[in-house]
């Protein structure tokens, strides 16, 4: 991204928002193989913009181009700092090549600086088949927050690739992190896809697009300055124009961009609207909807199997850990009632 884009974007996207907070989310490819200059540059222009809203950044890096120089430039500026890593050595190294080394020592730096990170990890073929050395592994590492990703992804032909996890495999491994997580980690370690779920059980936003109603909040911008309808969906077809041409604005508030947030809705089939957790799921994430129904119709996720095993295990979890938010309490009490169990004996996954 040149200078001049990068300007053109701080203040349209600034001047495009609706709230007196404005978070820039920084991603690749790798977003440290820009010099530290050019985010020195970006923080300048997002003052000079500011209009006198506050300004939060987030970063997304697989952590082995991290030094002491970006980490004291993250800590200064309060950035929060998303690591790619996928579990232990063994799960990480399989399909990242030999840099799980590399990613902890980074960490390690973060942590050392005192800047606030989190961890994004890739769900695959090998690493779904063991959810309590994954998720343990976290913990030990000091992760505090957790949000992890399914692989779903088709190959020329339309089959799944070999990295690709199936709806069962995701069930178990949800359900299987859920167990240990109930027991003995609710506000203490914060898993997206579960805070998530409780927020949807109480009828909030659940600050993650995927399990929302509606989408197209989550746009990508290419260095070039094309605007995408969403991250996940950066072809030709989702184009939705370039800032040299359109103001973000423009491009967000759309007739095209809404009619592409509805449809996530709209475009559920027979047996999502009839779901008993439609609440809770939404029919996920549209990108993953290339499932038939049991009605014929297609659209279903993927995933769905998986999902609604992991929503009807944690639906008695979930409805105690409300009653205690609508009493004003905290869900962890939970973990007091019957060693994670409201009812004193807590299920174990299949």
């Amino acid at each position: 991204m040149d200078d001049t884009l990068l300007e053109a974007f701080t203040e349209q996207y600034i001047a495009a928002q609706t709230q007196a907070e404005v978070l820039f989310t920084w991603h690749g490819g790798e977003p440290l193989l820009r010099p530290l200059s050019f985010y020195r540059k970006a923080l300048a222009l997002q003052q000079r913009y500011a209009g006198g809203k506050h300004i939060d950044n987030c970063l997304q890096t697989n952590g082995t181009l991290l030094t002491d120089e970006w980490c004291r430039f993250f800590s200064d500026n309060h950035f929060l700092i998303g690591i790619s890593i996928d579990g232990p050595r063994r799960f990480h190294d399989a399909l990242r090549g030999h840099t799980f080394d590399r990613v902890m020592h980074g960490i390690d730096l973060l942590n050392r600086h005192g800047v606030q990170w989190n961890a994004m990890a890739v769900v695959n073929s090998l690493n779904v088949e063991y959810p309590l050395e994954f998720y343990r592994f976290f913990k030990q590492i000091g992760c505090r927050y957790l949000q992890f990703t399914p692989v779903v992804e088709r190959d020329d032909r339309g089959n799944l690739t070999k990295e690709s996890v199936s709806s069962e495999q995701w069930g178990q491994f949800v359900c299987g992190i859920f167990d240990e997580w109930v027991r003995n980690d609710v506000g203490g370690t914060f898993v997206q896809l579960f805070d998530a779920t409780l927020a949807n059980w109480c009828g909030v936003a659940p600050g993650v697009c995927s399990l929302a109603p509606l989408c197209g909040q989550a746009a990508a911008m290419e260095f070039n300055g094309d605007v995408y309808s969403c991250d996940h969906f950066v072809f030709p077809a989702y184009k939705l124009g370039n800032i040299r041409r359109q103001t973000i604005a423009e491009m967000m508030y759309s007739d095209r961009q809404r009619l592409f947030g509805s449809s996530k809705r709209t475009s559920l089939p027979r047996q999502c609207r009839e779901c008993r957790y439609l609440f809770a799921c939404n029919g996920e994430c549209p990108k993953n909807r290339f499932a038939t129904d049991c009605y014929g119709q297609p659209g279903l996720n993927h995933l769905c199997a998986g999902y609604y095993r992991f929503f009807s295990h944690a639906a008695p979890y979930m409805d105690y850990m409300k009653a205690e938010l609508d009493a004003g309490r905290s869900p962890a009490n939970i973990m007091a009632e019957g060693n994670g169990h409201p009812g004193g004996v807590i299920r174990e996954s299949e």
